[in-house]
């Protein structure tokens, strides 16, 4: 019965990332529009995910040298894994879809993952904090889904393929579910050094990728808009962050 609970968990959870479905009806030029603040609020999403979730709940299961070890070693993945991308997908600096579109990808299912891992593990403990659980999670992915399929956008990807790509990146949390349901006794290890992993790897992004693209706007209004955008995705991770102590 805890199988199936976590089976449609996850999966209700993963059909959060079609949220960016809504951008369907939007004219080609007001998406544009709004794309560098999606991206603004991303990259608030992203940091404040690492600094104030994945990381804080990191060093409960790990030492703090090890903790920050996996994530200087997760930021370094990302920046090689960004340096290979550029080299087989860009030339002479053109990109038809920035490498930084597939870093969000990969980062973004390890995370997805490791919430099925945590969602499964709850359900094994009780079936209340199970729900509870699965509740915690899908109220953050919901801004940082919008956000996501704006990242993906602004990189290149077309709307469409965007959402289909981004489905397959929330899916991971089914698999991390299922997973974590068989392998509960022996992933704990496994899964505490994910969480630091992937919270580097965010952190690469959010300042190597996204906020450089945010100083590129040339229009103070827009680009100010941008950073207040910034600023709302740290404070939203913050105020869950607070709601699920």
């Amino acid at each position: 019965m805890a199988l199936i609970w976590i089976i449609g968990s996850t999966l209700i959870i993963s059909l959060i990332s079609l949220v960016g479905v809504f951008t369907l009806a939007l004219k080609e030029k007001t998406l544009k529009e709004i794309l560098l603040l999606l991206v603004g609020f991303s990259a608030g999403v992203l940091a404040g995910g690492a600094f104030l979730h994945l990381l804080p709940e990191a060093l409960e299961k790990l030492k703090p040298g090890e903790t920050f070890i996996y994530a200087l070693i997760g930021f370094s993945l990302f920046f090689l894994m960004e340096r290979i991308l550029y080299w087989r997908h860009c030339h002479d600096g053109h990109c038809d879809v920035h490498a930084f579109s597939y870093l969000n990808l990969f980062g973004d299912g390890l995370h997805n993952f490791i919430d099925g891992l945590v969602i499964a593990a709850s359900f094994i403990v009780s079936f209340p904090l199970g729900i509870a659980t699965s509740m915690a999670v899908a109220s953050h992915e919901i801004p940082q889904e919008i956000g996501d399929f704006g990242v993906l956008v602004y990189g290149g990807f077309s709307r469409g393929r965007a959402l289909a790509y981004n489905l397959l990146s929330a899916l991971m949390a089914v698999a991390g579910g299922v997973i974590g349901y068989f392998l509960a006794s022996s992933i704990s290890g496994f899964s505490a050094a994910l969480l630091p992993l992937t919270a580097g790897g965010f952190i690469y992004i959010a300042a190597s990728d996204l906020i450089p693209e945010l100083h590129k706007e040339k229009n103070a209004n827009k680009a100010n808009l941008a950073f207040v955008l910034f600023i709302l995705g740290l404070l939203f991770m913050w105020a869950m962050k607070q709601l699920h102590v």
